[in-house]
């Protein structure tokens, strides 16, 4: 995850989806200098940790497909 991205997940109110080797984290504070983040996991909030930026994850949830069709058709 580039830096910019990771401070602006940190500054919002809205819950991203950011995966620290696997493990779904919420990002608290970047430290510019150092290209880290202070992370916690969701289901453990006492586990802070400084993780690499480049080692941050955010899953882009796919928009909602259930009412999505599609056909193809072949023109000659």
């Amino acid at each position: 995850m580039n830096k910019q991205r990771a401070q602006e997940i940190a500054a919002s109110p809205t819950m991203a989806n950011v995966t620290y080797n696997g493990v779904p984290v919420y990002i608290q504070q970047v430290d510019d200098h150092e290209e880290t983040a202070r992370v916690y996991p969701l289901d453990q909030p006492e586990k802070e940790e400084n993780a690499p930026l480049r080692s941050l994850i955010e899953d882009s949830p796919l928009p909602d497909t259930d009412d999505v069709h599609m056909s193809c058709s072949r023109n000659p």
